[in-house]
């Protein structure tokens, strides 16, 4: 029998009387109150953030845009790896300071340098402004670390989680066809896939469970502003060459997005892509933000994605 979490249904069951009482009383979802309520949550249940021995922000130039980074690396006397991650949102919101405490943890577990990227928000800057800004940085990182003279060593791997996890299997789709760029790994955390929304988890986990599939709808209208081929973009109907990256993907049992992050591990396996796969037969969408109350959980993911990164 599916059930949710008992470390989680308290909390769910007090969000959906609340947020009940708000749609009874008109609320109407803005790009405003979207961004408040990932970072309000993020702030009120991930309550530690270790300390990293330098973090940094700067600025990857670009032709489109110059695109803030916050650069952490956990021991600056040795020449680690770099992770480029991409924070959740919805491509609407998240933002670095909101994922700060979730980027430490990450340096910190994967001893990797993480670059967290402050991409461009919809709707006012919609589709293909993001995965641009995203695409630049993986392309242009390493002038900027070395302009801090930072010791790294010449391997990047990219990940996301939801609506950046989105961009990074794109970006790993256009990296496919890009001598330039080499990409080591990618890790995607209940990955937004498919932008035709054509996957049963969307019904089955349509409401009750934080992220409904009516508000992703409503994320994808702002993101897709110009008559997008919603299909084309989508990264799990992209092309699927061994020049892909070996990856991992993380997905949760009562997440709307479940099936099209199952569908791609089909894809990897069917093309020959070394992929690993983590399903939570328990949890929910955007449970990383949710640490205080489901730590085990989020410390499986920290410890299995050094694991991935480093094996």
């Amino acid at each position: 029998m599916r059930q949710v979490s008992p470390k989680l249904q308290p909390w769910l069951a007090v969000f959906n009387e609340q947020l009940a009482i708000l749609i009874e009383n008109g609320f109407k979802a803005t790009p405003v109150n979207a961004r408040e309520g990932l970072a309000n949550l993020t702030r009120g249940l991930v309550t530690t953030s270790p300390v990293i021995a330098w973090v940094q922000d700067d600025i990857v130039a670009g032709e489109e845009y110059d695109v803030p980074v916050r650069i952490y690396h956990p021991d600056p006397t040795r020449e680690l790896p770099v992770l480029v991650y991409f924070h959740g949102g919805g491509h609407m919101g998240g933002s670095v300071t909101v994922y700060d405490p979730l980027c430490r943890k990450m340096a910190l577990t994967t001893q990797h340098i993480v670059v967290s990227v402050e991409y461009r928000l919809a709707p006012e800057c919609p589709y293909p402004a993001g995965l641009n800004d995203a695409y630049n940085v993986v392309k242009h990182l390493w002038t900027t670390l070395e302009s801090q003279a930072v010791r790294y060593a010449r391997q990047l791997s990219i990940g996301g989680d939801s609506g950046g996890g989105a961009l990074a299997a794109s970006v790993s789709r256009l990296a496919q066809f890009d001598a330039s760029v080499s990409i080591h790994r990618q890790v995607l955390i209940y990955p937004s896939l498919d932008y035709t929304m054509s996957m049963p988890s969307l019904e089955q986990n349509a409401i009750g469970y934080l992220l409904h599939t009516s508000k992703i709808a409503w994320y994808f209208d702002n993101y897709f502003r110009h008559g997008e081929n919603r299909y084309q973009a989508s990264p799990l109907y992209g092309e699927f060459t061994p020049n892909l990256p070996e990856t991992f993907v993380i997905t949760a049992e009562f997440c709307p997005l479940r099936d099209e992050g199952f569908a791609y591990v089909n894809q990897l396996e069917d093309n020959d892509i070394p992929v690993s796969h983590l399903h939570f037969e328990d949890m929910i969408h955007t449970f990383m933000n949710m640490e205080d109350l489901v730590q085990a959980e989020c410390e499986q993911v920290y410890r299995e994605m050094g694991h991935f990164l480093n094996s």
